[in-house]
């Protein structure tokens, strides 16, 4: 497993081989960490990319042309060594190919090619999945990122602030199920200009899963509503999450192209909602944007 760094004048990241992961973006001048640290104790990943599924499958598995294939939640490339592309000072680009062992859980040739380019306070993390076989391929892809919450000691998560870039009055979450499928229990979650209180209680239930393109920006904020992090997007749909039930001192803001199976799910792997139809020797491509806002420009 390699370790390698980037960086603008204003930020620094460090990138591991395994998984592709971030697992560092602090703040050249302040030393301030802003990812999560990967503590087992609560959650021991910091930014995984979820490929080939986002979430799980229906009792973990999935018929394709007759044949039932098994994968876990979040799928494999999270835990799978990738190969270092190119190296700059901002920017650094890593790929996975497919192998008889990734075959026996996703039947689909492909080329999964992650990038990491930053300027000034933006992270740019950059997808590309390329069918490198013979027939359509079904696939998701997400982000995970986990972010600092609360910034300081003795401050609370319960005193911080979700803002989501909407002038609705609500968001609206697709409630998940103890299998970690999805149901038809739908939870408005009231806005006040688009602030969301992290209360105490927000993840008892899981993930807020948030579909149709709701928002496509949202920040973390301190008790005083001054966003820190903000993320970009342009995926239908995206997640908010932390551990549940155990004050978790993060939390994850989620760009997702997939979702989990619903609960009452039955179909083929060509039938599962949020999926993505790649057509064969095409590419499919997709990014989002981190910005670190400090504390001068909050």
């Amino acid at each position: 497993m390699g370790m390698y760094m980037i960086k603008s004048g204003k930020l620094s990241l460090r990138i591991r081989s395994l998984g592709a992961e971030l697992i560092s973006l602090r703040d050249c001048t302040t030393g301030q960490e802003y990812l999560w640290n990967g503590d087992p104790e609560y959650w021991k990943r910091t930014s995984p990319v979820l490929f080939p599924l986002v979430g799980n499958y229906k009792n973990k598995e999935v018929r394709h042309n007759g044949h039932i294939y098994n994968m876990s939640q979040h799928g494999f490339a999270r835990d799978m060594e990738f190969e270092l592309i190119s190296l700059k000072q901002n920017e650094a680009w890593f790929g996975l190919s497919s192998s008889v062992e990734t075959i026996r859980k996703f039947p689909f040739p492909f080329r999964l090619e992650i990038g990491y380019r930053v300027e000034g306070q933006k992270v740019k993390v950059c997808w590309k999945v390329i069918n490198t076989g013979s027939e359509t391929m079904y696939f998701s892809i997400g982000g995970h990122p986990g972010f600092v919450c609360p910034m300081k000691k003795g401050e609370k998560q319960s005193d911080y602030y979700i803002h989501f870039d909407t002038n609705k009055d609500e968001i609206v979450s697709r409630m998940i199920s103890g299998e970690g499928l999805a149901t038809d229990t739908l939870i408005p979650y009231p806005l006040e200009d688009g602030y969301l209180r992290l209360s105490d209680d927000l993840f008892d239930r899981d993930a807020l899963v948030l579909e149709n393109r709701q928002t496509q920006r949202v920040s973390l904020c301190r008790p005083d509503k001054k966003p820190y992090v903000e993320v970009t997007f342009d995926a239908p749909l995206f997640g908010i999450w932390s551990v549940p039930k155990k004050n978790a001192p993060f939390v994850c803001i989620e760009p997702w192209y997939g979702r989990c199976d619903h609960m009452n799910f039955s179909g083929t792997l060509q039938q599962r909602e949020w999926g993505n139809v790649l057509p064969a020797k095409e590419a499919f491509e997709a990014e989002y944007t981190i910005e670190i806002l400090g504390e001068e420009e909050v």
